[in-house]
């Protein structure tokens, strides 16, 4: 028998404000950054612990590590192996804190660091077995993924039966599709060429460049000036030629009439899909836009709180395109809840990635849905940004345009030491030999203008 004995949280972070790597219209001066945890037990088998990470973008660091040590007294004396095989338990059990569930019910910070606590779980389970954490959750039988997930509040939506049946049906043919994405992948689009303030020059240069990488969509950012915007779609456009996918993302910019008369706007260069066009949890906003802007498609979700929001946008069609993300809700026990929602409306996944260490935890939930929940699906694509993959012990694999499945144990989040030494915020060395990013001041996206104005654009990313 084993027990976990400790909590190690970390503030880990990339001074990438410094070159605005990543801004956009809503977030001028991100500096990447993880509330890294690992959970640690015992077993000298288990050395390196289970761990996870919660990306935000600079000062949200300390919130989210104060809310992770929260749950601490949830999990250590426990044993190990009672723990990790009942992991949907750990989820309730977590979820169900009465005095933290104040603070917002499976919402936020305090959801984001569930899902901190129930993903190294995970990642510890899928190195004891010795097996890539989509394939631990691949292998799965039907009834143990039914009883990780919480029903609650979902039974309009969705039953355990109606469950059952999508993992019956996914169970047909699995063995099939985990070797034919290991032969091929699955689909990546690239947001790299994307970000606010390039000129037209690196614009064209990085999507001649997706093209090459054999990459057969690019996303790219909107919302600070209109005139700016249709001109960049336009160039983008002439670059990439008629039919090749081009996504368009605003970062939660307008108001329902502003997004509409924008987009109108841009609709003459075709894009793909329009993401984030208003607030995240707006569900009668989203469907709103969505009626008034088709065909162009409507998608969101990389904010999106939990399980019971994602309910909500499918039940009111307010959205074509659903965009989980790996820290934002309550662990992979939440996001099992999200792809079975998504597959009982038929709405395909396309998980938002590119933040750090985001790219790495999320594609394993992708490889689950496209083997065991979803199955195959033309319009499933996992989101790409070529940054700070190095900085991880088993970075993503990118070959002919789609994601590898990776074979190393573990859920992929562990970074290298070197890193977690060189980053720690703010006594690592990356800190103190550098002056402050120029995030280090506050920020307030509320100044941006709301209408099809101009707004205060960020300075070129790097």
């Amino acid at each position: 028998m084993s027990t976990f004995i400790s909590f190690d949280v970390r503030d880990v972070r990339f001074p990438t404000s410094r070159d605005l790597d990543g801004s956009d219209a809503m977030n001028p001066d991100p500096d990447y950054s993880a509330a890294y945890l690992t959970i640690r037990t015992d077993d000298p088998a288990d050395a390196e612990g289970g761990t996870s990470l919660v990306f935000t973008i600079g000062r949200g660091n300390d919130v989210q590590g104060a809310a992770i040590r929260a749950l601490e007294h949830h999990v250590i004396g426990r044993d190990v192996e009672e723990v990790l095989a009942d992991l949907g338990g750990l989820h309730r059990r977590l979820n169900g804190d009465s005095q933290l569930r104040w603070l917002g019910p499976e919402t936020g910070v305090m959801a984001m660091a569930v899902g901190a606590v129930v993903n190294a779980m995970w990642d510890l389970r899928a190195r004891r077995e010795g097996r890539p954490l989509w394939l631990t959750l691949a292998s799965l039988e039907v009834e143990e993924i039914l009883d990780l997930v919480d029903f609650r509040y979902l039974s309009d939506a969705l039953t355990r039966e109606e469950a059952r049946e999508i993992l019956e049906r996914g169970a047909a043919g699995r063995d099939e599709r985990i070797e034919e994405i290991r032969a091929h992948g699955v689909p990546a689009y690239t947001t790299t060429p994307g970000w606010l303030g390039y000129s037209d020059d690196k614009l064209t240069y990085l999507l001649h460049e997706a093209r090459d990488q054999g990459f057969e969509m690019v996303k790219l950012k909107v919302g600070g000036d209109v005139e700016d915007d249709v001109r960049r779609l336009a160039l983008a456009r002439e670059v990439m030629g008629e039919g090749y996918p081009i996504a368009i993302d605003a970062n939660q910019r307008w108001d329902v009439d502003s997004a509409v008369t924008w987009l109108e706007r841009l609709a003459p260069s075709d894009p793909y899909w329009i993401e984030e066009p208003t607030f995240p949890g707006d569900v009668l906003a989203h469907a709103a836009i969505r009626r008034r802007i088709a065909p162009m498609r409507v998608a969101t979700g990389e904010q999106g709180s939990g399980r019971v929001l994602f309910k909500q946008l499918l039940q009111a069609e307010a959205i074509d395109v659903l965009q989980l993300d790996a820290t934002r809700v309550a662990g992979i026990n939440e996001n099992l809840a999200i792809l079975l929602l998504a597959a009982k409306f038929g709405v395909p996944v396309c998980p938002h990635a590119g933040g750090v260490g985001l790219c790495e935890m999320v594609q394993h939930l992708a490889f689950l849905d496209a083997v065991a929940i979803g199955g195959t699906n033309a319009d499933r694509r996992i989101e790409f940004v070529d940054h700070l993959h190095e900085r991880f012990e088993v970075p993503v694999r990118i070959e002919r345009g789609a994601y590898m499945p990776p074979e190393q144990p573990g859920s992929g989040a562990r970074m290298l030491p070197a890193t977690l030494a060189a980053h720690a915020y703010p006594d690592g060395p990356v800190w103190q030999q550098a002056a402050p990013p120029l995030g280090a001041g506050s920020s307030d996206a509320s100044e941006a203008t709301d209408g099809a104005g101009t707004a205060a654009a960020p300075v070129e990313s790097a």
